[in-house]
């Protein structure tokens, strides 16, 4: 896999750090709420939740959401599905959706959208990847791993065709690896 990756943008270490760093602005924001719920947006996303999860100092339940806009490709097809639902009732909550990327934004506006609707006392997002120059949709996150430059990454939770979420650090896929595929 690591034959696959054009250049290593940021390595394990450095994203340890910023979660380190991120959990503890985190810690802070939401000293003294007891109404806390971590929503990892599945798949990319689970990396980075439990390793933000296992930092928190919070009363915070976790819960999971599957949405998708991608179907396997290298870019979204700009149809937002909801794939798996929370299983617990959000009403009142401070809900934290984690992110593995902010890209066209559709997705997260979807959620925004949906958690809204359920009433959710408040709704963060913290993404460990903001891809700015990908943005269609006027949505931000309000907690930001690293900006990332507007390439095909791979690696800590971001995949190609399934496969590459393990590698433990963000990197850029070679163009060769997917043209071949669509070729």
């Amino acid at each position: 896999m690591n034959n696959d990756i054009e250049r290593v943008i940021y390595d394990q270490q450095e994203i340890d750090q910023r979660v380190s760093e991120l959990a503890k602005q985190l810690n802070h924001d939401y000293a003294g709420k007891r109404d806390v719920v971590v929503v990892a947006v599945l798949t990319g996303a689970i990396m980075f939740t439990m390793d933000l999860y296992k930092r928190l100092d919070l009363y915070a339940h976790i819960d999971f959401v599957d949405v998708s806009s991608y179907q396997g490709g290298t870019s979204s097809t700009g149809s937002v599905k909801l794939l798996h639902d929370l299983k617990n009732d959000i009403k009142g909550k401070d809900v934290i959706v984690c992110e593995d990327i902010v890209d066209t934004g559709r997705t997260l506006k979807f959620l925004i959208d949906l958690l809204k609707d359920r009433g959710a006392n408040s709704i963060k997002i913290c993404s460990i990847f903001d891809k700015p120059a990908g943005r269609v949709v006027d949505v931000q996150a309000d907690y930001v791993g690293f900006d990332v430059p507007n390439e095909f990454l791979v690696g800590y939770g971001l995949d190609y065709q399934g496969l590459y979420r393990n590698l433990p650090y963000i990197g850029v896929l070679k163009p060769s690896v997917y043209q071949k595929k669509h070729d």
